[in-house]
């Protein structure tokens, strides 16, 4: 789910990009806070950090004492990108092994299907491994699937969230490119 929050933050502009002009100030406040923002990836509470949309205050400026650096502190929104149980969502299967697929969607890479929640699907071995149902319904590489979040996890150390999935559920499965065609 996308999520638009308004987020505190502290800016720390070196000395020597200091400069009397207001403009280039605020020039070197934006790039100095889309950098920190970059960095930062993810946090628990909000999801995905993805960008930021308008920047709604800068504060007044404070010299730090031994560097001469000055802090500015800010505030933005921006757009955030965060699974929630329950919610359903497109997912891209990178990966097909026996036991189940893993799937990407959005920032998220970590997304799991174990074989024991795809009902009726049954795994097929070979060069390109695929789980297949009496239907001739795959589920491959590449292939987009409609799916539920059953729970996430977040990995603290790599700053992001793994979630697993299940085609559990009604109008879950492979989304078919031949309702386009027609």
């Amino acid at each position: 789910m996308f999520l638009k929050v308004q987020l505190p933050w502290n800016v720390i502009i070196p000395a020597e990009c200091l400069d009397a002009k207001g403009l280039m100030l605020q020039r070197q406040i934006i790039i100095c806070l889309l950098e920190a923002f970059s960095s930062k990836k993810a946090t628990q509470e909000l999801g995905y950090f993805l960008a930021v949309t308008t920047l709604e205050n800068i504060g007044e400026g404070k010299v730090r004492q031994h560097t001469g650096d000055v802090l500015f502190p800010v505030v933005f929104s921006c757009l955030t990108f965060k699974l929630y149980r329950g919610e359903i969502l497109n997912g891209v299967v990178h990966k097909v092994l026996k036991h189940g697929v893993f799937l990407r969607c959005g920032p998220v890479e970590n997304i799991y299907m174990s074989c024991q929640k795809m009902p009726d699907y049954r795994y097929v071995p070979g060069e390109n491994p695929v789980f297949m149902n009496e239907k001739m319904s795959k589920i491959e590489k590449d292939v987009v699937v409609h799916c539920i979040v059953m729970g996430t996890k977040w990995i603290e150390a790599e700053r992001e969230f793994q979630a697993l999935v299940s085609l559990e559920g009604d109008y879950l499965g492979p989304v078919s490119d031949e309702a386009s065609l027609h």
